[in-house]
């Protein structure tokens, strides 16, 4: 789930982003090792909220608990469509894909894309263990590929070394602490951690973990050590094959690179990637998504309909709305602005996450805590720090987007007033026939 729900297109995009903001080969390391430290410090803050409360529902359920019904459903809510925006994207990548195979589904891109979800949740439909399988299968399948093109690089005779001056407008270049300086830093900065986000993924599916208390921190931390690892790996592969002009220059480095050490099955080879990738997270998270609706419908925020599971172990009701909405987000053609308000609501659930890492230990000091935070309070509090100055730095970015978001969330005050009235009503006929 680590690997399946993380790994995408941005780790064959996105070294040559960095490559272009930083200007040094040391400094891209540098940096994608700091990532793996960032991912790898909040596997720990959320190992010890998922193995406290081993429940199905992801980031809602640890904000329902520490603050209370009224900001978990606002929670859940963001959360479930930053999933179902991340599906809608990653299966129009998939068709741009399946356009390069069958040139035939490039003229029905929203059609393709469609299909491909359907695909998905028809496997899901029957059952977590055939969900469960396909993630294993495809998360291997693209593992073994990328190290297929890791060992090639390595095999390959290197790029000369250069002795060209810093890249323009790269924090090499600018003066240190400038306003430039800081901005490239950012710009790099905000690719790593897109490129490790979705490391969390275990929480969503925690219910049907075999010993959760013990298994949830082991795949989390685990997880995301195997991640960091890989991605680390894969770019000092690249950078020994890419003077670091060229992979600045570059789209999507993981080609050009096959193209030098693969002639003849680079492009295959980079393509078949590049559609597992995205396929594995269509179907990851729609192992995910569905379970933030459960969660919410359990606890009366949503039709109770959302928390039936079937005898195969799939909430279908939750699964199927989950289809719907998505497919509808993809026809609409709304799903672009979605992509860009998910980029501030992402920052906000780790921001509420990790507050909420305080506010329990406050609150609940007795409650079992079969794994604790490596570092707490300071790993933690500088997680926050963190991701908070970034969550600005987002909102002072796109403030159309934030704007946007902003109106979202308020948009669920007025719907979570009248599902709670709902809540409390069905509570009291449900009380008078006891009475």
């Amino acid at each position: 789930m680590v690997f399946g729900g993380t790994v995408g297109v941005g780790i064959l995009r996105l070294p040559g982003t960095l490559a272009a903001a930083l200007g040094d080969s040391r400094l891209v390391i540098l940096f994608w090792v700091l990532g793996g430290v960032w991912a790898l410090m909040g596997a720990t803050a959320v190992a010890e909220l998922a193995a406290m409360m081993p429940e199905a529902g992801g980031f809602y359920v640890y904000a329902r608990r520490a603050f209370g019904d009224g900001l978990g459903f606002v929670v859940g809510w963001g959360d479930w469509l930053n999933q179902a925006a991340a599906i809608a994207y990653a299966a129009l990548t998939a068709a741009m894909f399946i356009g390069t195979l069958w040139p035939g589904a490039a003229d029905m891109p929203r059609l393709v894309a469609i299909i491909a979800i359907g695909a998905f949740t028809v496997l899901h439909w029957f059952g977590l263990r055939i969900g469960s399988t396909t993630t294993r299968i495809i998360s291997l399948s693209v593992g073994v590929m990328m190290l297929v093109l890791v060992v090639a690089c390595f095999i390959g005779a290197p790029s000369p070394v250069s002795a060209d001056p810093p890249l323009a407008a790269s924090a090499m270049s600018l003066p240190l602490l400038s306003l430039g300086m800081l901005a490239a830093v950012v710009t790099a900065l905000r690719a790593v951690f897109l490129t490790y986000d979705g490391w969390y993924s275990p929480i969503y599916m925690a219910e049907e973990s075999t010993e959760p208390t013990r298994t949830l921190p082991r795949a989390l931390i685990g997880g995301t050590v195997l991640l960091a690892s890989m991605y680390v790996l894969f770019n000092v592969a690249i950078l020994r094959v890419l003077p670091l002009s060229v992979l600045a220059a570059s789209k999507l480095p993981a080609a050009d690179v096959a193209h030098l050490v693969l002639p003849r099955g680079g492009s295959a080879l980079v393509t078949a990637i590049s559609l597992l990738t995205v396929l594995s997270l269509i179907n990851a998270t729609l192992l995910m998504a569905p379970r933030i609706l459960l969660a919410v419908g359990r606890n009366g925020f949503f039709t109770q309909k959302a928390a039936v599971v079937s005898e195969k172990g799939t909430p279908r009701p939750a699964l199927a709305f989950t289809f719907i909405g998505t497919a509808a987000l993809i026809l609409s053609g709304s799903f672009e602005q979605i992509v860009a308000i998910a980029a501030v609501l992402f920052l906000l659930n780790y921001v509420l996450t990790y507050v909420a890492v305080f506010v329990l230990r406050v609150k609940e000091p007795a409650t079992p805590r079969p794994y604790r935070t490596f570092g707490f309070p300071f790993s933690t509090g500088l997680l926050l720090l963190g991701c908070a100055a970034l969550l600005i730095a987002a909102i002072l970015e796109d403030r159309h987007s934030a704007a946007f978001a902003g109106l979202l969330l308020i948009s669920c005050v007025p719907v979570y007033v009248w599902l709670a009235r709902r809540r409390r009503l069905g509570d009291v006929a449900a009380a008078k026939p006891a009475a």
